[in-house]
């Protein structure tokens, strides 16, 4: 496979511009306690949303796989991070929300199951310094 180049610019103070090598941008900052201006994301959160879309998008897929009426979906993510630097991410939960119309709680547990072991690089990833968890809950669409 050949290799894909990604660029990050810096855009003045502790603000950069990064640019995927699929041509999207993405504005990063510092927090005020390290000279940024809170004008994007912290790397380190855009770490931790990659991998919720990541696996949102492997769960999505698989579910509409197995046929289910999914209506909506979204994964929220609680991590903890090392105290001492480099301050990576030392635990991650996934709590996944789905909803639809007679959404079977095995194919939600077996997306879930798939993204996180086989499909998902983003956690296989980070699953390699941090405890990566997960659950889900079904809500019943009107």
């Amino acid at each position: 496979m050949a290799a894909k180049t990604a660029r990050v610019k810096w855009a003045g103070d502790m603000t950069f511009i990064g640019e995927s090598p699929s041509g999207h941008a993405v504005v990063m900052d510092a927090g005020a306690d390290s000279g940024g201006r809170d004008h994007g994301i912290r790397p380190m959160e855009m770490l931790l949303l990659g991998a919720g879309g990541c696996s949102s998008i492997d769960v999505m897929m698989i579910l509409q796989k197995a046929r289910q009426k999914v209506t909506d979906c979204w994964v929220e993510l609680t991590s903890e991070r090392a105290e001492e630097h480099p301050r990576y991410f030392t635990k991650i939960h996934m709590h996944f929300v789905v909803t639809g119309v007679d959404v079977d709680p095995k194919h939600v547990e077996r997306a879930i199951k798939l993204s996180k072991e086989k499909y998902c690089s983003a956690s296989v990833q980070l699953g390699a310094l941090a405890d990566i968890t997960a659950d889900f809950e079904i809500i019943a669409a009107e």
